[in-house]
Parts: structure tokens; sequence; C-alpha cells
């Protein structure tokens, strides 16, 4: 099904997004023209602070790049975020949203690690989420140097890094190793089924704009590679396929009415509720999909329940089970 003329239900503060945001067309422009463009339209003009490291990768892979961006009032016990870039998995670096990661930091004094994952299609499923992986392993090895609590480590992201951060709460939980305190989903891209005939639902008033059928269906067609993936691990590649998602830590999800996203992400966030799992949804009218980048009292109503989420989060005396 093709969506519908939905330009005037997208709210007015975030039409102007539509005409800077990069669409990519395979049929027009090569991936790399596509990728720079991505990175152009995220450029920071002054590069916030910030140290960089190569951490040790999966086994037999390269290093993983991670950036951090240390609390200003940092303790011996202070949380920490692992985030994750969007870029429908075949674009987008750690950069580009080093900015909001310094924010973050800032805000509520925190440890974000930033991961610049490898991209798809040069390195399929399941590399980019063992990239993502080897960096909480790091994290949570080198807890005691960076002065972090390891009880309060949260995963994070938007769109292809939403979906790593659902798929690495799956993964953590089956290996047992890596405790996760909470997953914070931005529009997340968690089920490879949207934009096929076989979505279990097509909601034609959903992906018009930024983030078509099309385009998700490149990304995640680059994610799969060529590779059969075995049954156990269908849902640490979509993780909306997964059978079970009881044991999952605290979600906070959030996307738009008009997103594409918008059936899978919710209804995630029921069979998460229904397994037993605390689980947060927040749709915003009028939003199309990464409307967080432009202002506008969406973006601010969106920031707004973020810190609120974040805070019980962060909370050291919280008495959520774990």
């Amino acid at each position: 099904m093709e969506s519908m003329d939905t330009f005037d239900l997208v709210d007015p503060d975030l039409r102007l997004l539509l005409q800077k945001v990069p669409v990519y067309d395979s049929a027009s422009e090569t991936l790399d023209g596509y990728r720079r463009r991505v990175v152009q339209a995220y450029a920071s003009a002054k590069p916030p602070i910030h140290e960089e490291f190569i951490i040790p990768g999966p086994p037999g892979a390269p290093g993983v790049r991670v950036l951090l961006y240390r609390p200003p009032d940092g303790t011996a016990s202070s949380p920490a975020v692992l985030s994750f870039h969007g870029g429908g998995y075949i674009s987008g670096t750690a950069d580009m949203v080093g900015a909001s990661c310094r924010a973050l930091a800032d805000e509520h004094n925190v440890l974000v690690v930033n991961v610049d994952y490898r991209l798809a299609p040069e390195t399929p499923f399941p590399g980019p989420l063992e990239d993502c992986y080897a960096a909480l392993d790091w994290l949570h090895g080198e807890c005691d140097a960076l002065g972090v609590d390891p009880s309060r480590i949260i995963v994070m992201g938007g769109s292809a890094g939403g979906g790593l951060a659902a798929a690495l709460a799956l993964l953590a939980r089956d290996r047992g190793r890596l405790p996760i305190r909470a997953q914070v989903l931005n529009y997340p891209m968690l089920d490879c089924r949207t934009g096929t005939r076989d979505a279990p639902i097509d909601n034609p008033v959903t992906g018009e704009f930024v983030w078509t059928r099309e385009t998700n269906q490149q990304g995640w067609r680059a994610m799969r590679g060529d590779i059969l993936i075995p049954p156990e691990r269908i849902g640490h590649f979509a993780p909306a396929l997964a059978e079970d998602l009881s044991g999952l830590p605290h979600t906070f999800i959030a996307v738009g009415a008009l997103d594409l996203l918008l059936e899978e992400d919710a209804a995630y966030s029921l069979r998460l509720a229904r397994a037993g799992v605390p689980v947060e949804l927040h749709v915003y009218p009028g939003a199309i999909h990464g409307f967080k980048a432009a202002p506008g009292e969406l973006a601010k109503q969106a920031e707004f329940d973020l810190r609120a989420a974040l805070k019980r989060f962060f909370d050291p005396e919280s008495t959520w089970k774990m």
C-alpha cells in the first residue's frame, strides 16, 4: 500500500525539516554520495568536546571507535549512556550526534559513550550489532576507571540506532553477562517487514516523508546481506521478530504519528507490556521520522518526556526490579 497525501497533517514546525533531511534514492545517487549528504546535514560548526578511543571489537573484527563525553561533575558512581546514531543501517557516523551526546552528558551529569559501529552493506548483520555489544562489554569492564555505576547503564538510539539498542538489549539478555538498566528508543527500526507485503499492518497515513517504505527496505536489505539468519538470532536482527520479550529492561519509546515506524513501535510497546516489561510509549501528533531534529513545540515536548524518563532511570534509589 502506498502512503496517502499527508502534508496537511504534518506539524507546521516540521515542514521545513522536509527540505533539509537527505533521502536516499539508489536509482539516482550512489550510497557514498548519500552518506556524504547525511554527514553534511548534521555537521556541527564547532565539534563538541569529547575523547576518542579505539576499543577491542568483536572476535576477528577491527576495533570499534567510540567517542566519550564525560559528565561535568563526575563521581565514582555516575550513570552512563551507550548511544547509537541513526542512518538506516547504511549511513551516519557517531560524530553527527555529538552535539546531542554532549548536551546529554552536561544536563544529566552522566558519561555518554557514542559508538561508531560499522555500516551495511559492507558489514551486514551481525557485524554492526556485535560492534555495539563489544562497546557494552568494554564499558562494563572500564566502569571503575571511568567512574561509572555498572547498575545504571542505559542503551539509547534513534532510528537504526534505536533498532540496534533494542537488539542489544535482547542480545545482552540472552548472553546473560552484561546488565542494562533501561533502553531508550527514539523512532526505532524494529521490523524488517515494514514496507513489504508481509507487514502486519500497512498504515497509509504513515511513511510519506523522510523515511519511506522504499528507503526502509533498502536499509533492511543491506543489513540482512546474503547470509541465512538462524532462527535463534532473528530477534537480534529485527527485534519485532523476537518470540520472547520477557526479562528486558525498562523501556522508553518515542515515535511520530506520521512516521512509517509508528505501527511497529506501538506493537513492540504492547508486546513488552504483555511480557511484564515496564514500558512508556509516546506518540506525537503531526510528527514525522526524525522530528526531534527540528526546533519547535513537538521537539520540546519530546525532550521534556525524555528528561523525565531519564531522571527515573538514573535514580540510584529506584526500587524497580532490574
